[in-house]
């Protein structure tokens, strides 16, 4: 990866490279944060002895359900590197065997407990392949990236979700596509107050009686006030975006002081009245896409070029039958208007914004300004929190 600040500092100005340092971090983290906890797949994507390939943070996994259970472990065989998922032979539930020579691999703990090609080779029972702790939480598959000794265990989810999200009863439609663009886009087009001027014409505005201003103005001299820095007590670390509650906002977009456009005005719900960004990359708008409802978002590095993007639609319904109940609201209401008909709009942005950053001086040659506050903040916030920097496979290797 390039490293744009060591750049020679003639070609540049100093100011920008002195600034980019303070997030050196985060511009390094082209791969995401390790030693926390990312969602995966949704729980109902595992059936019991049905192994599935999932790629986070350039590392190939394979999740398997064993009596009811999720276990992860590399994807890679330690013989010659092949994907176990290319072909899947299991020939018993707590194992896979590669297809290629035969080397087999328990999914609890990674070991090589057989080759089928050599059964008296001195490699059976002294080598591994890495494994990853999974917590099944509201419909998701949650796995620990990182590394643990021996009989240690991994921090509590809580600390790396946004707060609130594992409320009982909190109802969630998790929906994961993915997006081609590098994962801090999609944290700081989310995060980024005057980016609502690309859903000025989104259903959402119309169809949920919603008003949505063109963007805010910070006021003049108050630049600090346009964000806050919280640490919970359960560890989790997020920026808060202010500007909607001490900027201006704009219904109306002029050029030369000539009104040339204006603010599709939807109703009087009001929306989107708290956002905030939480490591290792997670969005939360409260509320969203209605009063009654919060919204979540990850942002899950996949490779250098694409994450996944995981959004959830919750609600707090309480009962038995509250999951039920809030899934056939979703599908009759949120699913077209607000997980298409909305977040469809940033997906196109985050891709559109990739070739600018793809060689990492997107970083020196971008132009902020000053609604950009809170996107500082969030960089900074991540350089300084995170528990580890993602790298290749091979890099950790070497």
């Amino acid at each position: 990866m390039n490293d744009p600040t060591k750049v020679d500092a003639p070609l540049v100005d100093p100011d920008v490279v002195a600034q980019i340092k303070t997030w050196k971090g985060y511009v390094e983290a082209k791969l995401g944060f390790r030693n926390c906890w990312y969602p995966s797949l949704n729980s109902e994507e595992v059936e019991e002895g049905k192994p599935v390939p999932f790629l986070l943070a350039g590392e190939k996994l394979l999740l398997n359900r064993i009596d009811g259970k999720v276990y992860c472990m590399s994807d890679t065989c330690l013989h010659r590197g092949v994907p176990l998922s290319e072909k899947v032979e299991c020939y018993s539930k707590d194992t896979i065997t590669c297809w290629y020579h035969g080397w087999t691999y328990d999914f609890k703990d990674g070991k090589l407990c057989d080759i089928l090609t050599d059964p008296n080779s001195k490699m059976i029972g002294n080598r591994a392949l890495q494994t990853y702790q999974v917590e099944e939480a509201k419909g998701l598959l949650f796995i620990y990236l990182g590394d643990l000794d021996e009989g240690e265990q991994p921090p509590a989810l809580e600390r790396d979700v946004p707060p609130g999200f594992l409320e009982a009863d909190r109802r969630v439609r998790p929906f994961r596509r993915q997006v081609n663009s590098d994962w801090r886009l999609g944290a700081e087009n989310g995060f980024d107050t005057t980016h609502i001027f690309i859903h000025k014409d989104s259903k959402l505005i119309i169809g949920n009686e919603t008003m949505l201003p063109l963007g805010f103005a910070p006021p003049p001299g108050k630049m600090n006030d346009l964000w806050d820095r919280v640490e919970t007590d359960a560890g989790q670390q997020g920026v808060y975006d202010r500007l909607a509650d001490h900027g201006v906002p704009h219904f109306e977009g002029k050029i030369d002081g000539e009104v040339v456009l204006k603010a599709i005005y939807g109703g009087d719900k009001r929306i989107a009245g708290e956002i905030s960004l939480w490591m290792p990359g997670a969005l939360k708008v409260d509320p969203f896409p209605d009063p009654e409802m919060i919204h979540f978002e990850w942002y899950v590095p996949r490779d250098e070029k694409s994450h996944w993007y995981v959004h959830c639609a919750t609600k707090v319904v309480p009962g038995e039958q509250g999951d039920e109940s809030f899934g056939r609201e979703y599908d009759a209401v949120w699913k077209d208007m607000y997980a298409h008909g909305f977040n469809d709009d940033d997906i196109w942005a985050r891709e559109a914004t990739q070739d600018f950053y793809d060689d990492d001086y997107g970083w020196l040659d971008e132009t902020l300004f000053e609604s950009d506050a809170c996107i500082i903040a969030w960089r900074k916030l991540a350089s300084e929190t995170n528990h580890g920097i993602q790298t290749r496979v091979r890099d950790r290797k070497r």
